[in-house]
């Protein structure tokens, strides 16, 4: 929710890194250009993004929140797939304005376990809600065969599944359901990024295997540390980031291999603890 800045582009046709406000630049791509469309957008908890604290009137956030979200409906193609990812609280309102745009496919659980002291007086949250939503409720990508996970109860018990005919044993591997269980991006870990709220390299493989196909079109348009780019480009996706922070956009730049003005000591990785960062506003009570 920073309008009026100057925006930046930097690449070409095959990846795309936008330094600019998120609903500005949304509204200057083409009608029904994009195949996926992965949203990750503030969650209004208080995080400070280096300098950055989102700390909106709620009214006026959702208000944005759902300006950018029929502009994302606008630039995604007919049979496309955009998932949004957001807080607790927010998904709730989120899924009510997406039910007017979208058909919601799936509703995704992202669980996680936590090293740290979540709440001490209610339930702490372990877990970050995604919409998984379509134009075409009957024509829409899905690569079931690219994302199947072990089917642990009958197939490592060489149970036998006499339903079928002839009997025979459970099938070795099947499709995820909806509950994901990826850890967080912990500091140890090799793709940790200075971003306060980075997402797993595995949940974007996920999405992007299972809901695009290679030189098809994805799209973030809050790329904060650039996941979603650097997994699109391995797999051969083309890639449009829009960030405002002009931080997370060095991180694009570098994790893309994007030419640009800058040096390369000053687009060099530094890690650092993420230190400084708000718990959620409940959490405070």
């Amino acid at each position: 929710m920073k309008a009026g800045i100057e925006p930046h582009y930097f690449g070409d046709d095959t990846k795309k890194i936008i330094h600019g406000d998120a609903l500005s630049e949304l509204k200057k791509l083409p009608p029904e250009s994009i195949d996926l469309i992965f949203a990750d957008p503030p969650y209004n908890i208080g995080k400070d993004f280096d300098g950055m604290v989102e700390s909106w009137d709620e009214e006026l956030f959702l208000a944005w929140l759902l300006e950018c979200i029929r502009e994302c409906h606008r630039v995604l193609r007919k049979h496309g797939t955009m998932y949004i990812m957001n807080s607790t609280e927010n998904m709730p309102w989120i899924d009510l304005q997406c039910r007017k745009l979208f058909t919601i496919k799936s509703r995704i659980v992202w669980a996680y376990d936590s090293s740290g002291v979540q709440a001490k007086r209610f339930f702490g949250s372990m877990y970050e809600p995604i919409l998984m939503m379509v134009k075409d409720p009957k024509r829409y990508t899905f690569n079931s065969s690219e994302i199947l996970v072990e089917a642990k109860t009958g197939a490592k018990r060489a149970l036998i599944d006499y339903r079928k005919n002839p009997p025979r044993p459970y099938n070795t591997q099947k499709v995820p359901g909806n509950v994901w269980t990826f850890p967080r991006v912990r500091y140890l870990m090799e793709e940790y990024e200075n971003h306060p709220t980075q997402k797993p390299q595995a949940l974007l493989e996920r999405i992007i295997l299972a809901s695009s196909n290679p030189e098809e079109r994805v799209l973030d348009p809050f790329a904060g540390s650039f996941t979603t780019g650097a997994v699109a480009i391995a797999y051969g996706r083309k890639f449009i980031g829009i960030e405002v922070n002009g931080e997370y956009i060095k991180m694009g730049l570098r994790r893309l291999n994007v030419s640009s003005h800058y040096s390369s000591e000053e687009l060099v990785r530094i890690k650092r603890r993420k230190t400084n960062n708000l718990s959620k506003k409940s959490r405070e009570s």
